[in-house]
């Protein structure tokens, strides 16, 4: 295992400034999760990572020693791409040893490795056939098994799981998971899936625009965002938003717009509230309660049915509200129903900044 160390790092393609001025620290034996939308430079920076492709300044320190400038095959990494990238005439067995087999490394310390990646992730049985005669999920897990037999410092992932179906990319995650409990090894992981996200990651990196917006645990990133973009991004339905204005009196904070007037004098603020802004209030829609008693009332608009919850949208004073709802709702689209917002779990920001006060 080996940490990773990102210092001052920009990456420019011509006139086009992908990474501007970088700072990460990824430790040893952590699941670190770079997230973000297409075009965000994610998979940019773990290509810079691998030394796949040359910064335009900045350093980057693997292990503790500086490998800004090294070959990809000095760096102790190992990497897994969004194409599986098997040679279609090896076997299995010979996919995974190919590269061991070029370093010149002895048979027997080779048999060791695929033995035990193998055994890891369940392909003993298919060490003999060829990726024709595998499933998506198995050729991806050999492609897996081929980055692992390198016992690297580093493993890097480039969104692995994002050309297979529902159904394997649950099974993949909960593997990759018990891999990553069973190796600790330092783990770096691109997606665009805020699922793989939240469900693999020890930390995770939002990236918008070639820069940093927020690194924390899942729990922190999802439930105190540092601004709008990552308040948006993350969430399934996304965050619901309301406009509105901030005014401080002596004794209290309240949030006011057309249909609302909150206290929200008990929010954890950053600093304190001490004249009138624009400010926007978000709220994730598990916290925007649907029930009689609610001091708010909105019509529904659709209801999705998601398994064991639905989804309910409301429109309220001109916007649409998104709302979770467990079991099966007793009400119906054009109703009107009442609700209530909890306010110890909502999220305030400045509407011109968008940073979260």
């Amino acid at each position: 295992m080996a940490s990773v160390s990102i210092h001052n790092l920009c990456i420019r393609f011509g006139a086009n400034e992908v990474i501007k001025d970088l700072n990460l620290d990824v430790l040893e034996s952590e699941f670190l999760v770079l997230l973000g939308p297409s075009g965000c430079g994610k998979s940019t920076l773990l290509h810079s990572i691998a030394g796949l492709i040359d910064v335009s300044d900045g350093r980057i320190e693997i292990g503790g020693q500086d490998m800004t400038w090294a070959d990809p095959t000095d760096r102790h990494i190992g990497m897994v791409f969004q194409s599986y990238a098997l040679y279609p005439t090896m076997t299995v067995e010979r996919n995974m040893s190919f590269g061991l087999r070029i370093s010149g490394k002895p048979k027997a310390e080779i048999e060791r490795r695929v033995k035990r990646a193998a055994e890891m992730l369940h392909l003993e049985p298919l060490l003999h056939r060829k990726p024709s005669q595998l499933s998506g999920g198995q050729r991806q897990r050999v492609a897996i098994g081929r980055a692992l037999v390198r016992e690297a410092g580093v493993f890097l992932f480039d969104e692995p799981l994002s050309n297979l179906d529902a159904k394997l990319r649950a099974e993949l995650r909960r593997e990759l998971k018990l891999l990553h409990k069973n190796l600790r090894s330092t783990m770096i992981y691109v997606t665009h899936d805020q699922v793989e996200a939240m469900t693999l990651a020890t930390r995770i990196v939002v990236m918008y625009a070639g820069r940093i917006q927020q690194i924390g645990v899942p729990s922190e990133v999802y439930e105190k965002p540092e601004n709008l973009f990552v308040a948006g991004f993350l969430g399934s339905p996304a965050m619901n938003f309301l406009h509105g204005q901030l005014r401080p009196t002596p004794d209290s904070v309240r949030f006011e717009s057309d249909a609302l007037s909150l206290d929200v004098t008990p929010y954890a603020w950053r600093a304190a509230a001490r004249q009138t802004r624009e400010v926007v209030l978000g709220i994730r829609p598990e916290n925007l309660l649907i029930h009689p008693g609610g001091e708010f009332a909105g019509t529904v608009c659709l209801i999705e049915p998601m398994g064991n919850h639905h989804v309910v949208w409301l429109e309220f004073d001109g916007n649409l509200l998104s709302s979770v709802v467990s079991g099966a709702p007793t009400f119906g689209v054009d109703e009107r129903v009442h609700f209530t917002l909890d306010l110890g779990r909502i999220s305030l920001f400045d509407r011109i900044s968008e940073q979260r006060l």
